[in-house]
């Protein structure tokens, strides 16, 4: 399967930034305590001047009216907006809260960011993504995935009842449970390579950064010639798939990951325990 090449808008970061953090796939839900705890000791406490929220925040997302009465989606609304009186906070939507909106981020200061964006920051540039539109081997969720991000659907959704929508949420996710109870994980789809490379070529960036798979590793996707047009393998630019980790507080070992970023690179920095 193949996919037409997506707009890459840029992101400058400002010259004061020193420290950027990248997570996702947290899957916050009010009946998985430990992550959410883990989740709201790292929002008030990292150093970074930045947090990105690649996708996935939530285990589900009906609509930001659901935020509208106090419980657990209020309860993360305060933590952002905690967090984003002492850094910058950005959210890029995941297959799971895909319906986040600014209604919801607006009033938690939460930036909106779009999927995919270039980040340039300290002298590199970074293409973010969550991940799951180049996971072309899984057609099936290619084509829901369509389905749902069309303005039509989405507006027909949001339209019934909240109950009604919750209602549904719940049917997925059971839905998903018992798929992964069944299923191994070299039975999900990964980040198609070619595809990957394609669009860090078309955004003119060297490192793609994303989630959704939960699989973190880092990936070598080959080199590139560099700007001045010198040949592969001689001063040509190497080009990788950097992949975070999911947060699960309560498995065993338990796994709350953070990607941070500076002038130096990137480095993996592992929560769980502290």
């Amino acid at each position: 399967m193949t996919t037409a090449l997506p707009r890459f808008p840029v992101l400058q970061a400002p010259p004061a930034w020193r420290v950027v953090d990248f997570i996702s796939d947290l899957h916050l839900q009010a009946g998985e305590p430990a992550t959410f705890e883990a989740w709201r000791r790292y929002m008030a406490g990292t150093p970074a001047d930045a947090v990105f929220i690649l996708g996935d925040l939530f285990e589900v997302w009906v609509g930001d009216d659901a935020a509208g009465a106090p419980g657990f989606e209020q309860d993360c609304a305060r933590i952002l907006a905690d967090a984003a009186g002492r850094c910058d906070v950005f959210f890029m939507p995941g297959n799971r809260d895909f319906l986040v909106g600014q209604a919801f981020l607006g009033g938690c200061q939460t930036r909106l960011l779009p999927d995919p964006t270039v980040f340039d920051f300290a002298g590199q540039r970074w293409l973010l993504s969550h991940g799951d539109a180049l996971c072309l081997d899984d057609t099936d969720y290619q084509r829901f995935r369509a389905d749902v991000r069309s303005p039509a659907w989405q507006q027909a959704f949001l339209a019934r009842p909240l109950a009604e929508r919750q209602g549904i949420a719940r049917g997925l996710r059971e839905q998903s449970e018992a798929r992964k109870r069944t299923s191994q994980p070299e039975d999900y789809a990964d980040v198609d390579g070619a595809a990957a490379r394609q669009w860090l070529a078309a955004a003119k960036a060297t490192t793609l950064i994303h989630g959704h798979t939960h699989r973190p590793a880092d990936h070598e996707l080959g080199d590139v010639p560099n700007l001045m047009g010198a040949p592969s393998g001689h001063g040509a630019t190497q080009l990788q798939r950097v992949v975070l980790s999911d947060w699960d507080a309560a498995a065993t070992p338990p796994r709350a990951q953070v990607l941070r970023g500076s002038a130096h690179g990137l480095q993996r920095i592992d929560l769980a325990g502290c």
